[in-house]
């Protein structure tokens, strides 16, 4: 076997095509262990390519192909505009996400309002912190706090946070622990939703099992967060929730009977329905 490493950028990307990546994949790599931009390399595809990256390039080449995210790869994955800083402690970021944070940026006031408290918004299960930071962004006189169980994620949040220089207040803890005794505007999630042993879960085998799954149907984590969001949301506040596309008409059944209003769906790019919400009806 031939195991001559690549003398150019262009024998890089024809190497990484023969173990079957993507065009664009390998682009990616490439420019990641050059530190060139593309369209340099389109421009220089017959330099010489050094050993030390050649190297580089085939280690993550074979990777790619065994299955590791790209993402993974990189050290990173934009969502909503942002480049965020992504590891194996965190989920990737998903453009079926997307739909959520429009949703949320339709709730919260464009502009700061008069004379009232700034508008509090808790993202339950922040991994990378991509909604609530993409919230941040978006919406900068907003108050948002991230939650997760994983330290390690939580630490990747944190450091996303201060690379784009967004104000995040991160609390360690299981969903809505840390918060005890607070009240929110709007509370998002995209908490894990996928049932044990959904046959889906073998391409997902890079990526943290724990946010993932959750119980036989996948909805063990909703139904915790529905039962608890009572306590935490001011009447009138708004519970978003992410979830797998079958479980639409489960998620606002749990809605309905813990007492929210103006329940529901949202479809995402894909036209499948992504993300369910409903209104806090009570004062207790």
């Amino acid at each position: 076997m031939n195991t001559a490493l690549p003398r150019t950028p262009a024998d890089a990307l024809q190497h990484a095509r023969a173990c079957g990546i993507e065009r664009l994949d390998a682009q990616l790599l490439l420019t990641h262990v050059t530190g060139q931009s593309r369209t340099w390399l389109l421009a220089h595809d017959h330099d010489p390519l050094p050993p030390e990256q050649a190297s580089r390039l085939v280690e993550l080449v074979a990777r790619r192909a065994a299955g590791e995210p790209a993402a993974y790869l990189l050290g990173d994955k934009e969502f909503f505009g942002l480049t965020l800083q992504v590891t194996p402690a965190t989920l990737i970021p998903r453009p079926d996400t997307e739909t959520l944070v429009d949703w949320a940026l339709q709730i919260i006031p464009e502009q700061p309002q008069a004379d009232s408290s700034p508008f509090s918004v808790l993202d339950l299960g922040t991994g990378s912190g991509a909604i609530a930071l993409a919230l941040a962004h978006r919406r900068p006189h907003a108050d948002v706090t991230a939650v997760d169980a994983s330290a390690d994620a939580l630490a990747v949040a944190a450091a996303n946070a201060r690379a784009l220089n967004l104000p995040l207040r991160c609390l360690h803890g299981s969903w809505l622990t840390p918060v005890s005794g607070e009240r929110f505007n709007l509370i998002v999630s995209n908490p894990p939703y996928i049932a044990e042993g959904d046959p889906h879960l073998a391409a997902l085998t890079h990526e943290p099992i724990t946010a993932l799954t959750a119980g036989p149907d996948g909805l063990d984590d909703i139904r915790h967060i529905v039962a608890e969001a009572c306590a935490h949301l001011y009447p009138g506040g708004w519970l978003l929730l992410e979830h797998g596309y079958d479980q639409a008409n489960a998620v606002a059944a749990l809605l309905r009977a813990a007492r929210f209003t103006d329940v529901t769906t949202r479809i995402d790019l894909g036209g499948q329905p992504r993300c369910t919400g409903g209104r806090a009806s009570f004062t207790d």
